[in-house]
C-alpha cells in the first residue's frame, strides 16, 4: 500500500481520497478548508499551496503525490498563483526535505492549440496561445523534466453531478454553430477518478508507464449533434443554426487509445451514457 498526498481536495480529489482510502492506501488531503469532520480514513493538511509558510509542517514521506488543484479565477493572475507559485513551492518543500515522491499531475486538454477540428493525441503539439494555457503547459514540463517517471493527465471537458453546464445550456434554446462542425470532447467525473486510480494501480503493479495520457471519452462530437440531442432528451426547444465566417475556429478531436490500451475501460464512453444519467437523476 501506498502513502499518498493530494494536492486540492475538489470533488474529484475528494472522490479519489475516499476510494484510494478503502483500497487500503493512507491517503491524506491537502485543502485550505477542510471538511470539519472527517469522513472515512482520510486525513486532511490544512494549507494554501501559494503559501510558503503554510507548508512548513506539511509531512514529505509521501510516495505518491497527485495535484488536481483549479485556479480562483479564469485570468493570467490566478494561474499564475497555482501553475508557477504554487508548484514551485511544492516543489521546493520536498527538494529541501530530500524526498522524491513521485507526481500525477492534472491538465487539461486546453494545452493543444490545434483549431481546425483535427484528432489530437499525446504526441500532437502542444502549444496553446492563451496564457492560462501556457501556464498549465509550463508545469507540465517543468514536472516531466523533473522526472521521467511523473506522470501528466491530460482530462478535457469534466461534466457530472454539479457540473451541469451543457444541460442549463440546453433548455435555453442556445445558437450553435453546426457548419463547420465545432467539436466538444468530455469525460465524466467518475471516469477522472477511474483513471487517477488506476494509474496508481498500474504503477504499484510495475507497469511501464508514459509520462503523458489524454483522459477523453469515445465520443468527441460536434457540439450542434450533441445539444440537438439534448434538448430532445428534456422535451424542449432546439437549438437555432449560429451563423459564423470563415475565420470560426473549430475545436479538436481527441484521442483515447493509450490509455485504453493501457487497459482502462471508461464508465461513461459516450456522451449519451453520462448525460441520460443526469437528465434521470
Amino acid at each position: 500500500m501506498a502513502k499518498i498526498l493530494i494536492i486540492g481536495c475538489g470533488s474529484i480529489g475528494t472522490q479519489l481520497a475516499h476510494v484510494l482510502s478503502a483500497k487500503g492506501h493512507q491517503v491524506t488531503g491537502l485543502k485550505r478548508n477542510p471538511p470539519i469532520t472527517n469522513t472515512g480514513n482520510v486525513n486532511y493538511f490544512t494549507a494554501d499551496i501559494t503559501s510558503v509558510a503554510e507548508l512548513n509542517d506539511l509531512p514529505c514521506d509521501f510516495d505518491m503525490l497527485y495535484f488536481i488543484v483549479s485556479p480562483d479565477g479564469r485570468n493570467e493572475q490566478s494561474y499564475q498563483a497555482i501553475y508557477e507559485s504554487g508548484l514551485n513551492n511544492l516543489l521546493n518543500k520536498f527538494s529541501q526535505a530530500g524526498s522524491n515522491p513521485q507526481w500525477i499531475f492534472v491538465s487539461s486538454t486546453s494545452v493543444y492549440g490545434q483549431s481546425q477540428g483535427e484528432w489530437v493525441d499525446e504526441e500532437s503539439l502542444a502549444q496553446p496561445e492563451n496564457i492560462t494555457s501556457q501556464l498549465i503547459r509550463q508545469a507540465e514540463q517543468k514536472l516531466m523534466d523533473l522526472d521521467a517517471d511523473n506522470i501528466v493527465v491530460r482530462f478535457s471537458g469534466i461534466y457530472g453531478p454539479g457540473r451541469e453546464y451543457l444541460l442549463r445550456m440546453a433548455v435555453q434554446s442556445p445558437a450553435i454553430q453546426k457548419t463547420p462542425a465545432y467539436f466538444t470532447n468530455r469525460i465524466h467525473q467518475q471516469d477522472c477518478v477511474g483513471v487517477l486510480a488506476f494509474l496508481l494501480e498500474q504503477r504499484l503493479a510495475g507497469k511501464p508507464l508514459e509520462s503523458c495520457y489524454l483522459a477523453s471519452d469515445d465520443d468527441p462530437a460536434p457540439m450542434w449533434d450533441v445539444m440537438t440531442w439534448l434538448t430532445e432528451q428534456l422535451q424542449c426547444q432546439p437549438p437555432t443554426v449560429k451563423s459564423v465566417g470563415n475565420e470560426a475556429v473549430m475545436n479538436k478531436r481527441c484521442h483515447n487509445q493509450r490509455l485504453k490500451a493501457l487497459g482502462y475501460q471508461f464508465q461513461y464512453p459516450g456522451f449519451k451514457d453520462g448525460y441520460l444519467e443526469l437528465i434521470k437523476s
